[in-house]
């Protein structure tokens, strides 16, 4: 039984519908992403999960309860927030033991509450802080300090909001894996808010792929990069070549033939059953092939799938160089380690056929 479940819950702020029908379910022990643009309802998700939000249809359910209606402080889940909402007023300690004795209602178990504080501390690598203020800390620090005050309540679950989002791009690959490896050594369930999909890729086990209210997709991220449901996903979910092709046999085989619309070259691809299915021969529809599963050859060798094309512009990146291509009029880019061509020459792409997905317009 899942730890969490959302049961097509939907909220609107007046004539918006910031969260579509979302079913979605987490498991004890997992580090769940939900990811998608800014609009697209991910952190109303979260903020509904918290209990800051309610629903104004379907369910939260926690631990085989409903806790649709439950108060934010009854749930014991701790937050960590996009700003990360310290009190300037109160040192290091102090905020850290905020949740811990706003809970207790008393500061009477004052050494619990000192212990724990410590601990948490400790767990974040700012121990010998306690007595700093809040604005005698870098921004990485404070991001530790807002961590170690949702751990030190001891959460039954815990919720991030984009909370790597204000550190510059150093500090956040390198907070995401400590931020990673401490959810894993507490053996807590996180539900993790992001718009960045390579950290959402880096830290979580299954993600939920957010758009216009809607959950479009759920998978691992594996599944996701490389089995995106449909072009929005696709477009979303790093760099993709979307080609507009059309079907040319009617055969529900898994291999199928295609020919692009633009250009006019023939492609070999493999497709499941029920893709070809519904899909009738002469129908445009959409292919995706990642930049990184394109090969480029000096000239033709044996094999199918190829087609040539001239060599548009080199974008150079350090340890990968993109190359745009143009095959009479079908624009393309391969990502490689290097390249020895230069703009305007002629060249042989290979695409091959099981890195090309057929993909539903939505």
């Amino acid at each position: 039984m899942p730890l969490l479940s959302l049961k097509s819950i939907s909220k609107r702020f007046g004539a918006t519908a910031a969260v579509d029908n979302v079913s979605v379910a987490v498991q004890r022990g997992e580090f769940f992403g939900l990811l998608g643009p800014s609009g697209c309802g991910k952190t109303t998700t979260l903020r509904i999960i918290a209990g800051l939000e309610t629903p104004d249809t379907g369910s939260v359910e926690f631990d085989g309860r409903e806790i649709t209606n439950l108060p934010p402080e009854h749930r014991g889940f701790g937050m960590v927030f996009q700003n990360y909402a310290l009190f300037p007023h109160l040192n290091l300690f102090e905020n850290v033991a905020f949740g811990l004795r706003a809970r207790r209602g008393s500061t009477s178990d004052q050494i619990t509450t000192s212990d724990r504080v410590n601990q948490a501390l400790d767990l974040v690598q700012l121990s010998g802080f306690e007595k700093r203020r809040v604005d005698q800390l870098s921004g990485g620090q404070q991001q530790r300090v807002a961590i170690a005050r949702a751990i030190a309540i001891e959460p039954s679950l815990l919720l991030f909001d984009e909370p790597l989002s204000n550190l510059d791009v150093a500090l956040r690959e390198e907070t995401r894996s400590e931020l990673r490896a401490l959810v894993r050594r507490l053996n807590l369930t996180a539900v993790y808010v992001t718009h960045d999909q390579e950290e959402a890729f880096a830290l979580c086990d299954r993600i939920a792929v957010m758009s216009a209210g809607r959950v479009l997709q759920v998978g691992a991220p594996r599944e996701l990069y490389e089995q995106p449901a449909n072009v929005t996903i696709a477009k979303f979910l790093g760099r993709n070549n979307l080609i507009r092709a059309m079907r040319l046999t009617s055969s529900n085989d898994a291999i199928a033939q295609f020919k692009t619309l633009e250009g006019g070259h023939p492609l070999i691809v493999e497709a499941t059953h029920d893709q070809l299915m519904h899909l009738p021969v002469n129908k445009p529809c959409i292919l995706a092939i990642r930049p990184e599963a394109i090969s480029i050859l000096p000239t033709e060798a044996a094999g199918e799938n190829q087609i040539a094309a001239r060599v548009e512009q080199i974008e150079f990146s350090g340890a990968t160089t993109t190359v745009k291509l143009n095959a009479n009029g079908l624009k393309l880019e391969a990502l490689v380690l290097r390249t020895d061509l230069a703009v305007d020459h002629d060249c042989v792409l290979i695409l091959p056929r099981n890195r090309i997905k057929l993909l539903r317009e939505n």
